[in-house]
């Protein structure tokens, strides 16, 4: 098989930083190679280093050859010729890769400007062929569709369209499925893959997401801190992997198949150790233990901080306590309904939608980008009004509250998002953050505030020194975890997170859902869990409810949805979901189960 691209000890810095070092990879005529690794270990870099992208500070040393050509060695107009052509690139985040301001149509007829001297009309007529080949349907009425009027998988199929415009040897996907669905992932795979069959190219895969690499890549390198750790086939990694740092990826992997619970032991993470005196690094996997305060009594479980005022009676009550068959619910919710008009059309988002949340229960909501999701949070909490039903939190009708009485509503009731960075303040210090939230619902006693910062800061394992930073100094884990200390310093008694896990890594991930289900058991949290990764809910949900078109369509406990599903999308969903084949079966009846109407289902899911 003939090497199309061969790095030979790459090496970036960003001054001081090295963010790449001594790196060697190939990639084969017609093959898929996986870069895999956590954020911040030099995927990215790598891919733009290819592409000559790297920022003009950037010190670049080694040999990049694509075709025998060192790329490295090339001036700016070759480099040009070069991309498009022969090597290109699907960027991670398409909004931000789309310019807003033109059609779809006229940003890929500007991609196709080395395919010769193409007239307008026939640039046109190829752009609807490339987007019929991405299978945007309607083809041609896209073309004047401006970025903001597609979903997210469909800005990523125009992003495709536009790499593979003028039919390139090499395609790098820099992470091109991060935060989308499970049946738009698959998708966009599935796509991916045909076409480096149809038009004979290779394809770069940039991920950190473990079940992709193991369904559709044929060889991988493992990367952590900027160097390779281990490389080999797919099999041969994700069987017998020799590297301790894979090994503890593969271990802290959320996979479908594997029946993972929060009840049955918190997840693994991997443990990196530092020599003092060397600097070397070495790998181990560290499980989390069970602290003894989950055993000790209900007034015992919560850390003692001078000064504080005690959690609300439903913080103190440990979470494994056995709820009286006859309990009122904390969430009910009846016939919820949350229209909205678009382009002079009524959408019903949420339509009839009913459920209860029981006191120290996570609900699991899962379902397509669209379907409703967080919609229906939104409106959960008075974000946006609903058309009609009711919700009743702690038997209290909050649809008909206001002021001051639903402000002291959303001290029960707050939500983890998405993006931490997004919800949080960049001018805010972290201190500025909390306090803020706990004087906007009346905690006027400055020492009482401080002391439940300090408690909040505890529970979520952040050093107190984090108070003076700002949100830009951390991690996207460190981010997620202020954001949830600002949810615990109101003491809330349901907290809905939505997709509070998506765009984290497999390590910072496990610890994430490892600190949600402490909180949850140690303060008897109740939980509206929103994700698109149902392995993620799998793990941490009690009960599952699928949304599909504004609707509930199927509800079920944590073990008998994944096992037997009843309704046709929540098979498609199942199906949709990468299976690497270095994770257990689901045992031959579920499989039978789940492929009685595969053809069907699926047709009509992903239509």
């Amino acid at each position: 098989m003939s090497r199309l691209l061969e790095i030979q000890q790459l090496g970036v810095a960003f001054g001081a930083r090295r963010a790449v070092t001594a790196l060697d990879l190939r990639v084969d005529a017609g093959q898929t190679v996986a870069l895999v690794g956590e954020s911040g270990c030099g995927k990215s870099t790598t891919a733009l280093a290819v592409m000559g992208l790297l920022p003009p500070g950037a010190a670049v040393e080694g040999r990049v050859l694509l075709e025998g050509v060192d790329l490295l060695s090339l001036d700016a107009a070759r480099l040009r010729a070069l991309r498009g052509g022969t090597v290109s690139m699907v960027f991670q985040e398409p909004m931000t890769s789309l310019n807003p301001v033109m059609t779809i149509g006229r940003q890929i007829t500007e991609a196709l400007r080395g395919q010769g001297s193409l007239t307008d009309r026939a640039a046109r007529e190829r752009a609807a062929e490339l987007l019929d080949l991405v299978r945007i349907a309607n083809p041609r009425a896209r073309l004047d569709d401006f970025p903001h009027r597609l979903s997210g998988g469909q800005r990523q199929r125009v992003m495709i369209a536009m790499a593979v415009a003028r039919e390139p040897r090499l395609l790098i996907a820099d992470e091109p499925t991060t935060a989308l669905d499970t049946n738009i992932q698959a998708q966009i795979l599935e796509l991916l893959q045909d076409l480096r069959s149809r038009l004979r190219m290779s394809l770069l895969l940039i991920t950190h997401n473990l079940d992709v690499v193991g369904q559709y890549a044929d060889r991988a390198a493992i990367m952590y801190a900027g160097k390779k750790v281990e490389e080999g086939t797919v099999a041969d990694l994700f069987r017998s992997p020799g590297h301790a740092y894979t090994r503890g990826l593969l271990d802290t992997s959320l996979i479908l198949d594997r029946d993972l619970h929060y009840r049955d032991g918190a997840l693994a993470r991997v443990h990196v150790l530092q020599d003092a005196d060397t600097g070397e690094l070495s790998f181990e996997l560290a499980r989390h233990q069970k602290s003894a305060a989950a055993d000790a009594p209900a007034s015992e479980s919560a850390p003692h901080v001078a000064g504080a005022k005690g959690y609300g009676p439903h913080a103190l009550v440990s979470a494994d306590a056995a709820q009286p068959a006859d309990s009122p619910p904390l969430l009910r919710v009846r016939d919820l309904r949350t229209h909205y008009t678009r382009d002079g059309q009524i959408v019903r988002a949420v339509d009839g939608v009913s459920f209860e949340i029981a006191r120290g229960e996570t609900l699991g909501l899962v379902g397509e980008s669209g379907c409703g999701k967080s919609s229906l949070s939104r409106t959960l909490l008075r974000l946006i009004p609903a058309a009609g039903g009711t919700i009743e939190l702690e038997g209290e009708d909050i649809g008909r509250l206001a002021g001051k009485a639903l402000r002291a509503m959303r001290r029960k009731a707050q939500m983890v998002f998405q993006d931490p960075l997004a919800s949080l303040n960049p001018r805010h210090t972290v201190q500025a953050a909390l306090d803020t939230a706990l004087r906007v619902h009346d905690v006027l006693d400055p020492e009482e505030r401080r002391a439940r910062i300090l408690e909040a800061l505890h529970r979520v394992d952040l050093p107190i020194d984090s108070l003076r930073r700002y949100p830009h100094e951390f991690s996207g884990g460190q981010r997620q975890r202020i954001a949830i200390a600002r949810v615990l310093v109101l003491r809330p008694a349901l907290v809905i997170c939505d997709e509070p896990v998506s765009a984290l890594d497999a390590s910072v991930r496990a610890q994430v859902l490892n600190l949600l289900v402490e909180l949850k058991r140690d303060l008897h949290l109740s939980y509206l869990f929103i994700s698109h990764d149902l392995a993620v809910v799998r793990y941490v949900a009690d009960r599952v409810l699928v949304m599909r078109g504004g609707r509930i369509v199927e509800e079920g406990d944590h073990r008998a949805i994944w096992e037997r599903p009843e309704h046709e999308y929540t098979r498609a969903l199942i199906r949709a979901v990468p299976r690497p084949p270095f994770a257990g079966g689901l045992g031959r009846a579920a499989e039978t189960r789940l492929a009685r109407p595969l053809a069907r289902s699926r047709a009509r899911s992903l239509a």
